[in-house]
């Protein structure tokens, strides 16, 4: 009897060993970010320190460029295997959650994640049918950079203007030759420099104000097709054209950005940071003042949300997830770390945080950006439209149509708008 009793002192003592060990295994969660290579760097050091502070949750990194992220994103999310923790742009939630329901709501982890050091109106942003879809990191909004050398030595101030744009092209060319140009962008910044400029002229941003509808006439789109193709005819900035001889790249890897022979650009402060050290020293890049229409009382300036970090609706380790992003966003050690990454942060304590340590300063051209911007009067209305891919090879069709004498600049307007409104108005048959 004794003996029996001994046993079983020990089975149940074996049980509540095991037991004890299955609730102590690690919990590994996986995260996706997309970026470039000083990205990624400070993410994983932040991912390294998360898990010294927690030692019962690892974290597996899973990180590209941002070439192939939207595209692996659906393919996860469709197939329900997305990672635990997700960074997300923006403009993606009418995809993935247009009714809400695509990510885990945060508001439920308000015990675990410090919801308190947020803006109420910029969680509105990333909130659908009242649940918190994502943390919004960042604003971002557009600037005009310029590069200091090649200004100098075209003997040029920078343009306050659309006039001093338009006559510094012509400046350029005469002064420095044919390849040199004030400004290179892309054809989504190209879009949003329309907007700016219309909106500025006519105090009519392109999207009304629910964002799912053009705001212009047929005759303002008219112009504004006139003014995008003036920017290559007047010398401003590269056509698609002249680009295109160069084959697939990414411009501020070329040459022609580096040695200053495209000497500015107008984009996203966010970004300016990984153009910036592109640059052949001495050579920096500046903030310029925000380019004006005479008598404009209303600057344009496009702010929205840029990144934002997601927690799958299907992950079976919430609070763990909630708190690798709150270790992120809200602690001064993963803060300190990141730094200026993933732009100017939302959250409280990352501001404190990051002025205090002296990295907030309007030294860095994306602070300075954001900073310029701040004090302007803009009223554009965000929208995911902005950004959205099928609309941007519309335009980006419509412009080389224009550049390689296809179409005029009306026949490229009028082509552009029909089919922008069909895939609008499908979008809204099918919610």
């Amino acid at each position: 009897m004794k003996r029996l009793f001994c046993v079983s002192l020990l089975c149940a003592s074996g049980l509540l060993t095991a037991a004890s060990s299955f609730a102590q295994q690690d919990v590994t969660l996986r995260m996706s970010w997309w970026g470039g290579k000083s990205r990624h760097e400070v993410m994983l050091k932040a991912l390294e320190d998360f898990e010294a502070r927690h030692p019962g949750i690892k974290v597996h990194a899973e990180y590209m460029g941002w070439d192939g992220y939207l595209e692996r994103m659906t393919t996860q999310i469709s197939g329900g295997q997305e990672p635990d923790v997700m960074q997300i742009n923006w403009p993606w939630f009418p995809i993935f959650s247009r009714t809400g329901d695509g990510f885990y709501d945060i508001n439920k982890l308000g015990d675990v994640f410090d919801l308190s050091q947020y803006p109420a109106k910029e969680l509105k942003s990333t909130t659908i049918n009242g649940k918190l879809n994502a943390i919004p990191i960042s604003l971002n909004v557009p600037g005009f950079y310029y590069n200091t050398e090649t200004w100098k030595k075209a003997k040029l101030t920078y343009p306050q203007s659309w006039d001093d744009l338009f006559a510094a092209g012509k400046i350029f060319k005469a002064r420095l030759g044919d390849e040199y140009y004030p400004l290179i962008f892309n054809d989504q910044d190209t879009f949003l420099m329309v907007n700016c400029y219309m909106s500025q002229k006519y105090n009519t941003p392109m999207f009304t104000a629910d964002g799912n509808h053009f705001a212009w006439s047929k005759a303002q789109w008219h112009e504004a097709f006139n003014f995008i193709q003036r920017l290559v005819n007047d010398h401003v900035m590269p056509g698609p054209k002249y680009l295109a001889s160069f084959g697939k790249f990414d411009f501020i890897d070329s040459k022609y950005w580096q040695d200053g022979k495209w000497a500015g650009t107008y984009t996203w402060n966010v970004v300016i940071q990984y153009y910036a050290p592109k640059l052949t020293p001495p050579a920096k890049l500046v903030l310029g003042d925000y380019v004006m229409y005479p008598g404009a009382t209303n600057a344009s300036a496009y702010f929205k949300v840029s990144l934002t970090y997601a927690i799958s609706k299907v992950t079976k380790h919430p609070k763990e997830a909630a708190k690798l992003l709150n270790f992120l966003l809200n602690d001064p050690q993963a803060i300190a770390a990141i730094r200026l990454e993933n732009g100017i942060p939302l959250s409280s304590i990352a501001i404190k945080t990051l002025t205090d340590n002296g990295t907030l300063t309007n030294d860095n051209p994306s602070v300075a950006g954001f900073n310029a911007a701040q004090r302007l009067t803009s009223e554009s209305t965000a929208t995911s439209w902005m950004e959205d891919q099928k609309m941007q090879s519309f335009f980006k069709e419509a412009r080389q149509n224009m550049d390689y004498g296809r179409m005029t600049p009306e026949q490229a307007a009028d082509d552009f708008v029909a089919k922008a409104e069909r895939l609008m108005k499908r979008s809204a048959a099918r919610h």
